[in-house]
């Protein structure tokens, strides 16, 4: 069954834009209008991905992101209006896994919707439980636990946790890390990986591992003493 992608644009000729390129790769496209719309059709859609625009009337990208992600951690795919780095960063900050700016090349969308998707479908291929003093990761389950206690990470969390575990006291360039959670080429917005980081250090409170910035370079997670 293809799988579902739901376009959220008010401008049409984005909707058209993004519904005809996807098709054209299998895709089957369903498309709202507003965020309003959007959210009424999300939970009918189950969308695979959804692309959201930001700048829309009345309810913005950014209530939209932060609807879907009461109850969803479905992969989020932002546009946005503006070069500069404030509605990225913010996007991401509210759980979205990706952005682009408009104008964008299609077929650059339509390649960031796969490698999004096959980063969020590879995670729920069975694997064997990831361990580093007392946290530990199942990929099949998508789960963290910190002694043997749930915490929860969002999508692009959980997989940039998943590249520090598989290198244990490796040092790992933002480029690096870009290439193996973004699943392609995110040449020049590194800024991305360091908001990611933030978050997640946040979040592995209790943990005895520490994520160390290695200036210049980039990170790499090691065993500290409890």
């Amino acid at each position: 069954m293809a799988q579902k992608i739901l376009v959220v644009d008010d401008e049409e000729n984005i909707r058209d834009l993004a519904t005809l390129y996807l098709q054209k790769e299998g895709f089957t496209v369903e498309a709202a209008v507003d965020g309003t719309d959007a959210v009424a059709r999300f939970s009918l859609v189950q969308p695979a991905l959804v692309i959201l625009d930001v700048m829309m009337p009345g309810m913005d990208g950014f209530e939209v992101c932060r609807e879907i992600r009461r109850d969803s951690s479905v992969p989020i795919l932002m546009l946005t209006a503006r070069n500069d780095d404030v509605d990225k960063i913010v996007g991401l900050e509210l759980g979205a896994d990706d952005y682009m700016t408009k104008p964008f090349n299609p077929r650059e969308m339509v390649a960031r919707v796969k490698a999004i998707l096959r980063r969020f479908e590879g995670g729920r291929k069975p694997q064997n439980a990831l361990v580093v003093a007392n946290l530990s990761l199942d990929k099949a389950r998508r789960e963290i636990r910190i002694d043997d206690e749930p915490i929860d990470l969002r999508t692009k969390e959980f997989d940039l946790l998943t590249a520090f575990i598989e290198n244990p006291g490796i040092a790992l360039t933002r480029e690096q890390l870009l290439e193996s959670v973004w699943g392609y080429d995110y040449a020049g917005e590194t800024r991305t990986v360091d908001v990611h980081v933030q978050h997640l250090r946040s979040k592995l409170y209790g943990a005895n591992v520490s994520i160390e910035t290695l200036r210049g370079v980039g990170y790499k997670l090691v065993e500290v003493t409890p």
